[in-house]
C-alpha cells in the first residue's frame, strides 16, 4: 500500500473503531476526517463515507439477521424511499458550492452530537427515556412480527427518505433519522431498532456508493483503504465495546465530534 493510501487507511480505522464503540452515529465523522485528513471537498469525500458505512453497517446488519432481530419488512419500506431520494441527494450534493455544504454538514452534525450527548445524560442519571405519543407499530408477540398501520408505515416511509435524500447529499448514514422514528412508531427492543437501523443504512449507503461509482464520483485510491480500515476498525472495537462502550464514552464522543462541527462551521464561514 502506497504511503499516501495509509492515511485513509487510518482515518477508516478510528472511523470503524468509534462506530463499534458508540452505535451508528459514530460513521457521521467519516466526511470531516476526509476533509481535514485527506483535503477532499465535501462532495468528493460523502461518496467513500458512504461505501466505508456501508461495509461496516452490513456486519451488523447480518448479525441482526442471524439473530432474528432485525425486522426485515420495516427495513426494505425505509430502504425503498431511501434508495429513491439518496440520487438527489448526490446530484445536489454537485450543485452547491462546498462552503454552505460544509456548513449544513456541521449543523447536522451538531443535531447528533446533542442528541447523543443528552441521551447518554439521561441513562447515566437513571432517566427514563422519552416516549413518544406517536401511534406505535406494535410486535405482535405471538407472531413475531410488527402489525403494521397507516400512520406507521407513513413515518417509515418519510424518515426512509429523508435518511436517503441526507445519505446523498452529505454523506451520513441516516441512523440518527432512523433510530428516532422508529422508536417514535414501534415498541421495538433496542437492539431490534439499531438491527433494523443498520439494515437500512446498509441499502440507503450501497445505492448511493454504487451510484456514485457509476458516473465516475469515486476515488478508489483513497475509497478503499478508506473502507477496508473502517471494517477492521469495526470488527476490532467490536472485541473491546463490552470494556469501553456505555453512556460515558458516547459523551466524550459528543464532545469530540461537536468540536469538529465548530471546526467546520468556521472554515465554511471564514473560508480559512
Amino acid at each position: 500500500m502506497d504511503v499516501v493510501q495509509w492515511v485513509p487507511a487510518a482515518l477508516g480505522l478510528l472511523v470503524g473503531f468509534l462506530l463499534a464503540l458508540t452505535g451508528a452515529g459514530g460513521a457521521i465523522l467519516s466526511v470531516p476526517l476526509l476533509v481535514f485528513g485527506v483535503g477532499l471537498g465535501l462532495a468528493e469525500a460523502a461518496p467513500i463515507a458512504l461505501l466505508a458505512v456501508c461495509m461496516s453497517a452490513a456486519v451488523g446488519a447480518l448479525l441482526g439477521l442471524r439473530e432474528k432481530i432485525l425486522r426485515y419488512k420495516a427495513a426494505m419500506v425505509m430502504s425503498a424511499t431511501g434508495l429513491l431520494l439518496s440520487p438527489v441527494g448526490l446530484w445536489l450534493a454537485t450543485q452547491v458550492p462546498n462552503r454552505p455544504l460544509s456548513a449544513l454538514f456541521a449543523l447536522v452534525l451538531f443535531y447528533v452530537c446533542t442528541t447523543m450527548f443528552i441521551k447518554a445524560r439521561r441513562e447515566l442519571l437513571g432517566l427514563p427515556v422519552d416516549q413518544s405519543a406517536g401511534p406505535p407499530c406494535l410486535l405482535d408477540e405471538r407472531r413475531g412480527k410488527l402489525t403494521w398501520t397507516l400512520p406507521c408505515f407513513r413515518s417509515m416511509v418519510v424518515a426512509g427518505g429523508l435518511a436517503g435524500f441526507l445519505s446523498g447529499l452529505l454523506g451520513v448514514g441516516g441512523g440518527f433519522v432512523i433510530v428516532p422514528a422508529l422508536k417514535q412508531v414501534t415498541n421495538l427492543p433496542a437492539k431490534a431498532i439499531v438491527a433494523t437501523s443498520l439494515g437500512v443504512i446498509t441499502c440507503v449507503s450501497m445505492g448511493g456508493a454504487v451510484t456514485a461509482a457509476a458516473v465516475g464520483r469515486m476515488q478508489w485510491d483513497v475509497a478503499l483503504p478508506f473502507a477496508l480500515g473502517s471494517l477492521i476498525g469495526m470488527l476490532v472495537g467490536r472485541q473491546v465495546a463490552h470494556y469501553l462502550s456505555g453512556p460515558r464514552v458516547q459523551q466524550v464522543f459528543a464532545i469530540f465530534a461537536a468540536m469538529v462541527a465548530t471546526v467546520m462551521l468556521a472554515k465554511a464561514i471564514l473560508g480559512f
